[in-house]
């Protein structure tokens, strides 16, 4: 089985690609999915978050419009809220690897925002970047509801440039297209993996 990350900076139309290879039929794991399961009510994180950022807590579940500016203005906070979620995000990844794996799926997709960033591009067989311009990206980023140019700039920076990653990936999706384009190509690079799968029995 073939394990690809697909992975992009903010508003590249990450959560619309990766739809697009669910459609397909190709085991799609959804990583900011799983960190709202995990920041629900009962879910494994909200203890540790409390330990952390007790006012984020609302309900029993963490509220993430009061996390976000604790950890804007203290950055050291998100490195230990990082620490504390990331073993659980790898462990549903693990346990997601292994269902897809026993299905018999020739191909799995782990969507991995923040790929590069904790270098866990190693793990995996071959990396998806989505991309589109520049002036795209904050057009669609700026749109959202909550978010600032501030904010942007914020997220941004924690971010690897999309020339960075668009020259370290082995497929770049190009998303500043219609989305019948943006579904062919998807079509493409699953035909591709697919072959490269069969190819390594």
């Amino acid at each position: 089985m073939i394990i690809a990350a697909l992975t992009g900076s903010i508003a590249m139309g990450k959560s619309e690609t990766a739809k697009m290879f669910a459609a397909q039929g190709i085991p799609v794991f959804d990583s900011d999915a799983a960190v709202h399961r995990l920041y629900a009510s009962g879910g494994a994180a909200v203890e540790a978050i409390r330990a952390l950022a007790p006012s984020a807590i609302v309900e029993g579940a963490v509220d993430r419009t009061k996390l976000a500016p604790l950890v804007q203005a203290d950055p050291s906070l998100l490195r230990k809220i990082e620490a504390a979620v990331h073993p659980l995000v790898r462990k549903m990844q693990a346990q997601f690897l292994a269902d897809a794996k026993a299905s018999g799926a020739a191909l799995a997709v782990l969507d991995i925002p923040l790929l590069f960033e904790t270098g866990r591009e190693k793990e995996v067989d071959a990396v998806l970047v989505v991309s589109a311009g520049e002036a795209i990206q904050r057009e669609r980023a700026l749109k959202r509801p909550g978010m600032t140019a501030e904010k942007l700039d914020f997220i941004l920076s924690r971010q690897l440039p999309d020339a960075e990653k668009r020259a370290r990936a082995d497929y770049v999706i190009d998303t500043s297209v219609s989305l019948a384009a943006t579904a062919d190509e998807v079509a493409r690079v699953i035909a591709a993996l697919k072959a490269k799968a069969k190819a390594e029995g």
